[in-house]
């Protein structure tokens, strides 16, 4: 099967009639035509608001636009083999074909930012991945390191929609209506909770306010770690991992109001704050919410006995709906564990379900979204902008390096340590 950038060029030139259609056909642009966009760029979240203050890409080189696939694969191949033991290079999951094999490691957020610290002569760390993922490899990573993003316009717009002024906001209106002081199990009123999919400002907060990291991976321990610290749990920036975490464990929904920003008590009463066990926050995945019951319907009625999984940032309809709902590593050890002529509908990023599809063969792997929408930020980053940064390196300079400032790496490790008992695996060596 073609990758997924060759199947979108594919289908807009008209050589692929029928075989499905993309939610943009600005996908088929070179990435560098949409860095001076005023938005995340096409791909599942165009229509999501960016921040003003959101990072920029400059200008890439031209020498890097205009190269060809194989010339770029000569040169990032020269770059990597002459830099060494000096560079290591990320590549998350959702990460297209044509960067992620350029890849020394492949994993989701944290595995990757753990996988780092097994390359103790790297004196460059290249994240093949989102602004937010550099951010938790810089806290994690020595000083004298370098963590550099290829572009700087790889953003993520569920992490966007949780800021610093308004998760404040948020805590003064909630200790105001709760107070500070512990009950009598000594648990704290309220205490907050980040997923992984979130700025280093927001680790930092959760550190300072007696908080913790999770991952999907594992916020079912870190909830269960947090119900014991706190009597009830602001769970941010995606709604939708949170809900389905707590309604697992037995959390009722009338327990988990939605805040939404801006507006007074986030729109909630008082009492229904008072009875309430997660506290979720206005936010969401633009990639998983377009997974719906109706694909899962679709898919076992063309394929009796099909498996569906869903990473659980997809809506509560969706994983109820499905057989189970994992993180993209459970994804993937479930496709690795299945027998010869499974057949799975996979309700993630296409990237990935495209990847293992290609690497079992020998079982049917389908996305459950027939419409071809990467993540937009992910869709970012590309070969030449990996070749740009990496022949950067071999000439001493380092571009587009992200650093989090040693005040709020050093509350944010306090929420990072807080969850590293509750870690999810190891990461993957790369083929």
């Amino acid at each position: 099967m073609p990758s997924v950038p060759e199947t979108i060029h594919l289908i807009q030139i008209g050589e692929q009639a029928g075989a499905g259609s993309t939610c943009s056909a600005a996908l088929d642009d070179n990435p560098w035509e949409h860095d001076a966009d005023q938005s995340y760029g096409p791909g599942a979240s165009i229509a999501d608001p960016l921040p003003s203050d959101a990072p920029r890409q400059g200008v890439l080189p031209q020498q890097y636009r205009q190269a060809t696939r194989e010339e770029l694969d000569l040169r990032i191949r020269a770059a990597k083999h002459a830099l060494g033991e000096k560079l290591v290079v990320l590549g998350h999951f959702y990460q297209r074909d044509e960067v992620v094999k350029y890849a020394d490691f492949v994993g989701d957020s944290f595995q990757l930012a753990q996988a780092a610290k097994t390359r103790p002569n790297a004196e460059a760390i290249v994240f093949c991945g989102v602004h937010f993922m550099a951010e938790t490899a810089d806290m994690l990573s020595r000083p004298d390191q370098a963590v550099i993003l290829p572009n700087l316009a790889a953003g993520c717009s569920m992490a966007d929609m949780a800021d610093l002024d308004a998760v404040e906001d948020c805590w003064e209106e909630l200790t105001a209506l709760f107070g500070t002081e512990s009950d009598a199990e000594g648990r704290q009123p309220v205490l907050p909770v980040t997923y992984m999919n979130s700025s280093a400002a927001l680790k930092a907060f959760c550190g300072r306010h007696g908080g913790v990291v999770c991952t999907s991976s594992n916020a079912r321990s870190v909830l269960e770690w947090a119900f014991a610290r706190g009597q009830r749990v602001l769970f941010f920036p995606d709604q939708h991992l949170g809900r389905n975490t707590a309604k697992a464990m037995g959390v009722s929904l009338e327990q988990m109001p939605l805040w939404k920003p801006e507006v007074a008590l986030g729109g909630n009463s008082e009492t229904h704050l008072h009875e309430a066990k997660v506290i979720l926050w206005h936010g969401f995945c633009s990639v998983h919410k377009r997974f719906s019951v109706e694909q899962i319907a679709m898919a076992r009625q063309r394929h009796p006995g099909v498996r569906v999984i869903v990473h659980p940032e997809c809506t509560m309809e969706v994983v109820d709906a499905a057989d189970e709902a994992g993180s993209t590593d459970y994804i993937r050890k479930a496709i690795e564990a299945a027998p010869a002529g499974s057949v799975f509908a996979i309700g993630t990023e296409i990237n990935l379900v495209q990847r293992l599809a290609n690497d079992h063969p020998e079982m049917t792997i389908f996305c459950l979204d027939s419409i071809i929408c990467p993540c937009s930020t992910m869709y970012r980053i590309h070969p030449s902008y990996l070749a740009w940064v990496l022949e950067s390196l071999e000439r001493g300079e380092i571009v587009n390096q992200i650093t989090v400032d040693e005040a709020t790496a050093s509350d944010a490790r306090v929420a990072l340590e807080r969850m590293l008992a509750l870690a999810p695996g190891k990461p993957v060596m790369a083929a």
